[in-house]
């Protein structure tokens, strides 16, 4: 019997060497796009007949042995025509083949695979899948990272809220299980995975679990210190600058920083940056040319200890 040569990996749009994980997401793929249940009811027709395609062509290149019988095929294989099993190969017809029902199998399979119970036939055979995962970004702010708490988002028609936790930083996965694409037959829906992606702020930066921040100093605050007051994210301080403060030297603040999942918090640097007028009042220059005329060279300064 002549039946019509069907080229599998054309279905599926893999090539003949596609290992079997590109099979199965070049498969899932497809049936959610071409799912009839998923079309608006004009299209489903012609959606349920592109769906027996994929998921005959699954069935074959899924199956080891039967990808390899169907490769057995040799020079036949891109024939494009009709094809007739040899009689020595095993290979049956089964009469009676009906291809146009959803699930069904056509000539072609059953010729040389003869027809899998409980799969084909009229009203045979529910497909069962589970249904993608959905993967996106979630901007937070600092503060989240400070606070935690719950955050809504938006997801096509739904609304879902998100918990974020301690110990939450720059790049952290949150899964929302069973918040997917609801799956096919029956099958379990999938889930949301929420990459964190921290908005830079004004003032801080993230170094792991700690923060830091410029801290300006005028020349004489980095000479002779001074308490100056700072922002941090928990309200104002009164940092102590001590004398002789030189350029990019740190200053700590013990558990001013991120919160960890343990309760604990790291720190907060303040990063000394010596800042100049940039318009000298007359007094202020005059006192520069001073420390101009009585300060040493910085080669002519003893080494520090």
């Amino acid at each position: 019997m002549a039946v019509k040569f069907r080229d599998y990996y054309e279905v599926l749009g893999v090539p003949r060497t596609a290992t079997a994980d590109e099979i199965k997401r070049a498969y899932r793929r497809l049936a959610r796009k071409h799912h009839p249940d998923l079309q608006p009811a004009a299209e489903r027709a012609r959606a349920a007949e592109r769906f027996k395609e994929i998921n005959e062509a699954n069935e074959v290149l899924s199956d080891p042995d039967k990808r390899a019988k169907y490769d057995g095929l040799g020079a036949n294989w891109n024939s494009g025509g009709d094809f007739t099993p040899p009689p020595d190969t095993g290979w049956r017809t089964v009469d009676g083949a009906d291809g146009d029902e959803l699930g069904g199998f056509s000539d072609f399979f059953t010729s040389l695979f003869g027809r899998p119970a409980g799969r084909a036939g009229r009203g045979g055979g529910q497909i069962t899948m589970p249904g993608s995962d959905v993967e996106g970004e979630l901007p937070v702010t600092l503060d989240d990272l400070l606070r935690g708490g719950r955050r809504r988002i938006t997801l096509g028609q739904r609304s879902l809220d998100v918990d974020i936790s301690r110990g939450t930083r720059d790049g952290t996965v949150l899964r929302l299980a069973g918040q997917g694409l609801p799956g096919i037959g029956g099958g379990p829906p999938g889930d949301v995975y929420l990459h964190v992606r921290l908005v830079l702020h004004p003032r801080y930066r993230v170094v792991g679990d700690d923060l830091e921040m410029d801290l300006p100093l005028w020349p004489w605050q980095a000479v002779l210190g001074e308490a100056v007051k700072i922002d941090t994210p928990d309200g104002s301080v009164t940092l102590k600058v001590p004398p002789g403060t030189q350029a990019g030297r740190r200053l700590r603040l013990r558990g001013r920083g991120l919160p960890r999942a343990d309760g604990s918090r790291g720190d907060l640097h303040a990063i000394a940056r010596i800042v100049i007028p940039e318009r000298p009042s007359a007094a202020e220059r005059a006192a520069y040319e001073t420390l101009k005329r009585e300060a040493p060279a910085p080669g002519d300064r003893p080494a520090a200890a």
